[in-house]
């Protein structure tokens, strides 16, 4: 294990009965960085989110937050961990002072330092001015930024976000994405989050790919995008199968067919689409070219679009995360 980074894991493996929902999952978040695992529905995000903020012990691997084991010194990771879960975990009918005050309580605060730390946090999210408001008058935004504060209360290292813009219109999540921000630069705090959208994982600092318990690519996104050589190329046609070979036979292109369409590096025809459309125009709907994106990582390491899957097998619910 690497006492020096903020999260170690080597091996993590979880079943639930016959299930893989991780499979042998190793990776390693460095201090101060934001670091994003992206996945669709029942890619293991749920999962590995319970691991990593103490819900579920490890039943297979090593887990170790900026060098504390979950296995050996839980008390110790659990103190540099701070933890927002994607239901807000506060209370309707409290004000925004309260739901501080509470979750202080909790840690052993109280007193002036209990006030400094409801004060501090409030002021860096922006909140101070709500503080007597009611929780359940607040809009989405404001809830998830209280929610924020409590998971800072206790001045902790490491901060997890699950699914953090669930429910939040564009404005409140370019906001919530400040604030990250604004903690890792002036704080220097590291923050781990999961999500299923794909413009999201792209603002992080380095990204994990999750796929049927499996971590299937991981980096700085841009540069996983440019690992895939130059713009891509997507056909729609009646006959895939069919259309795919062809092209293949001709180009060598390394075409495929991914959810009835075909797709492939432009590079690998040097950019002759005029005669691409000649040779094959009476079987093509259409043919779009585009920048890679980070879907385009996704079919390269798993055959297939960045769809949403069944669930991931059912589990008990965690504290703070309502099931639905």
């Amino acid at each position: 294990m690497n006492a020096s980074a903020a999260v170690d894991v080597q091996g993590l493996t979880f079943r639930y009965g016959q299930r893989v929902a991780l499979n042998a999952v190793t990776f390693q978040v460095a201090v101060g960085e934001v670091f994003a695992f992206l996945g669709p529905n029942g890619g293991g995000k749920t999962t590995l989110f319970r691991v990593l903020s103490t819900l579920v012990p490890p039943p297979a691997g090593e887990v170790s937050l900026f060098g504390h084991s979950l296995r050996t010194d839980l008390a110790a990771a659990r103190h540099v961990l701070g933890v927002a879960f994607q239901s807000p975990s506060l209370d309707r009918k409290l004000t925004v002072r309260e739901n501080l005050e509470q979750q202080g309580a909790l840690y052993g605060l109280h007193g002036a330092t209990l006030r400094h730390r409801c004060d501090e946090v409030m002021s860096q999210l922006g909140v101070a001015d709500r503080q007597r408001d009611f929780v359940e008058d607040l809009s989405g935004g404001l809830r998830r930024r209280v929610d924020l504060a409590k998971a800072l209360l206790h001045h902790p290292r490491l901060l997890l976000l699950d699914e953090p813009s669930t429910g939040l219109d564009p404005g409140a999540r370019s906001d919530l994405w400040q604030y990250v921000r604004n903690l890792r630069d002036e704080l220097q705090m590291t923050i781990v989050l999961t999500t299923h959208l794909l413009d999201e994982a792209d603002r992080a600092d380095r990204i994990a790919i999750l796929h049927e318990g499996q971590l299937v690519a991981s980096g700085d996104p841009g540069q996983l995008r440019s690992d895939i050589g130059g713009d891509t190329i997507t056909i729609e046609t009646d006959t895939p199968q069919a259309l795919c070979a062809a092209i293949n036979a001709k180009w060598n292109c390394g075409a495929a067919v991914v959810d009835q369409d075909i797709r492939f590096a432009s590079a690998a025809t040097h950019g002759r689409w005029g005669e691409l459309m000649q040779d094959f125009g009476d079987q093509i709907k259409s043919l779009k070219v585009g920048r890679p994106t980070l879907e385009d990582v996704f079919i390269q390491q798993t055959g297939h679009r960045f769809w949403q899957a069944d669930a991931e097998p059912s589990a008990p619910p965690s504290r703070g995360k309502r099931r639905r």
